[in-house]
């Protein structure tokens, strides 16, 4: 008798299907999964679930209808409020999109995953701040201790949560606010030392960026470069050339007219990296100064052009007279050794 009721109820719990799957119920061993078929000799595919129309009728009738198919199978029914049910297997079907309590719950879950503004603000962003403000204070030669898997790895959570655009907010005021502190202090500056003071800031900036922007790489490869088609070094330099370089090109000038006049009133060195920092930041500057920018950028002139011969040739016997008088002679050509032929 007890092997008959066992028979019994294993009919109810496991049905085989014309392709030999087997669906049990959650009453079985297995927890209600998909067995292996006897025949295909590897495990079939989960079941599909999908919800099926209520028919007008009894609503007792309705409850938990659902149907339950394999890859390759037909569809089964299945009535969870139905004794004579031929598959008993409970499947869930996902609710109607204009279920309230789904749609919360939904929200829910993405809140639970999202970093709040708060921990941002409070947690990530002051961490990532003073590693900045360190960063940018830096001189070339300095070797700072600062934590770069640290900073990236905020960087990174930031990213990853949709705090693209706010990280990036912050960081571009931070700079702006740096950078209007390092025009002040230059307004300071004497004539004498002005060249000095602005390659300064420009050098140790430029180093100070060559840290940043690795560190800043998920939010200038998903969220610069990907929305906003930009690239954030040419932002960060950008704001270099508006917060400082605009408000002192018309002192600079001046200044390196009159030390490319006269050689090594500046170190050369200095020149070069000012003149060409310049020309990085705004090519159109060159125009101002053609003749100074020409010693250190090529093609700066337009291209030589032969009727325009003469020309240069007069401005080159110019430049050797004021070159003499000037106390740089060309040479005694009378020590000048005679020629073995001679």
């Amino acid at each position: 008798m007890e092997a008959m009721e066992e028979d019994s109820l294993n009919s109810l719990n496991m049905k085989d299907d014309h392709n030999h799957n087997y669906c049990a119920s959650n009453s079985s061993r297995d927890g209600g999964r998909f067995m292996r078929g006897p025949l295909s000799g590897a495990a079939a595919p989960q079941p599909m679930c999908v919800p099926v129309p209520k028919p007008a009728g009894d609503p007792q009738k309705q409850t938990g209808k659902v149907r339950c198919r394999t890859a390759g199978s037909t569809f089964m029914d299945s009535d969870s409020g139905s004794e004579s049910s031929e598959v008993s297997e409970e499947c869930s079907a996902a609710p109607p999109a204009g279920d309230s309590k789904f749609s919360f719950d939904g929200a829910s879950k993405f809140l639970m995953n999202s970093m709040a503004i708060e921990d941002y603000q409070k947690n990530h962003w002051p961490n990532l701040e003073k590693a900045i403000d360190r960063l940018l204070i830096q001189n070339p030669t300095d070797h700072i201790s600062v934590s770069y898997a640290q900073i990236y790895s905020y960087v990174y959570k930031c990213v990853c949560q949709q705090h693209s655009e706010l990280l990036y907010r912050d960081l571009t005021t931070k700079i702006s606010y740096h950078l209007q502190q390092v025009s002040t202090q230059l307004y300071a500056s004497t004539p004498d030392m002005f060249i000095e003071d602005f390659n300064t800031a420009l050098s140790q900036y430029i180093a100070s960026l060559q840290c940043i922007v690795p560190v800043f790489m998920y939010l200038n490869k998903f969220y610069i470069e990907s929305k906003l088609n930009r690239d954030l070094k040419e932002d960060l330099m950008k704001l270099f050339a508006e917060q400082v370089a605009e408000k002192h090109v018309n002192t600079l000038m001046p200044l390196l007219i009159k030390a490319h006049a006269m050689p090594f009133q500046v170190q050369p060195s200095t020149m070069a990296s000012v003149v060409k920092g310049l020309y990085s930041l705004r090519p159109e500057w060159a125009q101002m100064a053609p003749a100074l920018f020409s010693g250190f950028i090529p093609q700066i002139h337009p291209p030589t052009e032969e009727s325009l011969l003469p020309d240069y040739a007069a401005r080159d016997q110019k430049l050797q007279m004021e070159l003499s008088r000037n106390g740089f002679p060309r040479g005694d050509r009378s020590r000048k050794r005679a020629s073995e032929d001679s």
